[in-house]
């Protein structure tokens, strides 16, 4: 008997060992009532389509004022799940507008950002999608790159990811990645390609420096006055989640990425 409570034990502890981290984080109550709020508007939206869901999702949060390095883990620091709407910086805006897109209730909420978030749901440092292709790129995608598609002058190039032109990387305990980055040089984004853009579509803005592939992300939105980047700015002038004018935007950025939610 003791012997078969040893082997129970010893199994019990394995699957422990093995199973993910929680998918419930310690949440402050004002990010908890802007979840729920989120989580009502997804269930008034009927029968929107994806991209008109996340639209209308992502305008709740605009002016929420704009936080940087939000996440919390490092090769040498315990990876925490965090959920905090209080501030965003322009990857977790995304997160959390992606998860909550494919929610209905709260713990459905946390499940679905440990999925946005990190790679084999697994909540670690080294899981962790740090870079915006590795929403179309890695296990469960949220999203396809469509960049190549929108215009013939699409560039392809090679890209070492996370691998500084110095030797060095950017994240220390993270591999370099050799992945093919496709984006579109900024002069070529003409009314065909806005025109193909659709509302929902997540725009990242191309950076030619070795190991990034994008060195800023928002959603693209349709509106009566043309296009819009909506972005968690880092700007002085804005430092909160803003409307730009796609056209403004691309003028001060070398191209860009574009992935269409699944």
């Amino acid at each position: 008997m003791r012997i078969t409570v040893r082997i129970m034990l010893v199994l019990a502890a394995l699957v422990c060992a093995l199973a993910p981290a929680s998918a419930a984080p310690t949440v402050d109550d004002a990010s908890a009532r802007k979840i729920d709020e989120l989580l009502t508007v997804r269930a008034e939206s009927g029968g929107l389509g994806r991209g008109e869901l996340i639209e209308r999702l992502s305008a709740r949060l605009l002016g929420t004022p704009y936080g940087a390095n939000m996440l919390i883990g490092s090769a040498t620091e315990p990876e925490q799940l965090v959920a905090d709407l209080r501030r965003v910086d322009c990857f977790t805006y995304l997160d959390y507008i992606e998860a909550v897109s494919r929610s209905s209730t709260r713990d459905e909420f946390f499940t679905n950002l440990v999925t946005t978030r990190y790679i084999d749901g697994r909540v670690e440092f080294a899981q962790r999608k740090h870079f915006f292709t590795d929403w179309a790129a890695r296990q469960r995608p949220a999203a396809t790159d469509i960049t190549a598609g929108l215009s013939p002058a699409a560039v392809a190039t090679t890209k070492h990811l996370n691998a500084k032109a110095d030797g060095g990387t950017y994240l220390p305990g993270i591999p370099v990645v050799d992945r093919t980055v496709t984006y579109i040089p900024s002069a070529a984004v003409d009314g065909a390609v806005t025109n193909a853009l659709r509302t929902g579509d997540f725009v990242g803005a191309y950076t030619p420096d070795a190991g990034l592939d994008v060195t800023h992300v928002g959603i693209l939105v349709h509106t009566p006055n043309g296009p819009v980047f909506r972005n968690a700015s880092s700007l002085a002038a804005n430092n909160q989640v803003v409307d730009t004018a796609l056209a403004d935007y691309l003028r001060t950025v070398p191209g860009i990425v574009v992935l269409r939610p699944l």
